[in-house]
């Protein structure tokens, strides 16, 4: 089956024949890539489940489009990108760490989405502070998924190729009336929360106490796959392990005694221990920390665990945008931004 015009496997389509409403790529970094919420329910079958790295700042992104969280959008690394807007207007909307979105050289406030009419230029900052960076479009983009999504991963060939310029994307039709989010998410800046295990038995009470003791930073080894974490070694027990199950989080130590920590693209299985697992929710946090910040990790619960990933999901519920220009004071009341509330009765 051919994929649809704005498909990036397939150029000629688009060249040959106008598309509808688009994005034209003119400059964009190394390594961007359209990622979603990832592809669901295939691990079991060998498959990585790739989706953003930060799954905060795509559920922002998103939301300020009038987007599901989890729609495909674009992750930048590091560096900023200069899209045009094709074929009929675009809103659009960013977010990450310090990241900033101008359209038609006007800059978009943090929190907004901004539309961009045909032949403007839609322009990303270079991140501060962070990794990833993420453009949502209104409507989506209008391509084809593979396994239910629309999440690159390289070394499967899921997903559309990476993103360089003269890429063309088409974009389906969303709303075109600008919003707002009136609060953002605040940034945890503590500690980053891991499960003991699977297999911390293969690792001596001391060496645990090194995982959550010491200072942890990431060398420049690090990718969509894997972070490579410098501290103290971690040596295990002596001994061989059979080959089982991974997920993005799993804290694998080598025999060097190097913690690999596995990302959205690691592999299914992986054959060296685990000593601990990071949660879902302190994933997208550690996917930002930038090559040679300092961390420590804190063990938790499953059952805690649990409970933080229910309080992140209501914390995504809760984000409730409002059109751009409008206040909306109920919400105002609700949020406590203030401690009190002026008022003036009304003129006769």
């Amino acid at each position: 089956m051919a994929r649809p015009c704005g498909s990036i496997r397939r150029w000629s389509g688009c060249r040959r024949a106008p598309c509808m409403t688009g994005l034209i790529v003119e400059r964009i970094g190394t390594g961007a890539s359209l990622q979603d919420g990832g592809r669901i329910g295939w691990r079991r079958f060998g498959i990585s489940s790739s989706g953003a790295m930060d799954g905060m700042s795509l559920a922002v992104a998103n939301i300020l489009v009038g987007n599901e969280p989890g729609a495909a959008a674009i992750e930048t690394v590091y560096a900023g990108a200069r899209f045009r807007a094709e074929g009929g207007p675009v809103m659009v909307a960013a977010a990450g760490p310090g990241i900033g979105l101008s359209v038609a050289g006007r800059a978009v406030m943090p929190g907004y989405s901004a539309l961009a009419e045909p032949g403007e230029d839609i322009e990303l900052s270079p991140l501060k502070g962070g990794i990833y960076g993420y453009l949502a479009v209104a409507g989506g983009f209008d391509l084809q998924p593979d396994m239910g999504s629309l999440s690159t991963h390289l070394r499967s060939g899921l997903g559309p190729a990476l993103l360089t310029a003269g890429n063309r994307l088409s974009v389906r039709g969303g709303r075109m009336t600008p919003l707002t989010l009136p609060v953002l998410p605040a940034h945890d800046r503590g500690p980053i929360r891991v499960i003991p295990g699977p297999q911390d038995d293969w690792f001596d009470d001391e060496v645990q106490a090194l995982l959550y003791g010491a200072d942890w930073q990431f060398d420049n080894r690090s990718d969509r796959m894997a972070r490579f974490l410098v501290g103290p070694a971690l040596a295990a027990r002596a001994g061989s392990m059979v080959s089982d199950g991974t997920v993005p989080g799993s804290i694998q130590v080598t025999p060097m005694g190097q913690p690999v920590l596995l990302m959205r693209d690691g592999q299914t299985t992986g054959g060296y221990p685990k000593i601990a697992t990071v949660i879902s929710t302190d994933l997208h946090r550690l996917s930002q920390i930038p090559v040679g910040a300092r961390f420590r990790f804190v063990p938790v619960s499953i059952e805690q665990a649990q409970a933080i990933a229910k309080a992140f999901a209501r914390t995504v519920a809760g984000l409730k945008p409002v059109p751009a220009g409008g206040i909306d004071t109920g919400r105002l009341w609700n949020e406590n931004l203030i401690s009190g509330v002026w008022s003036t009765p009304a003129e006769d």
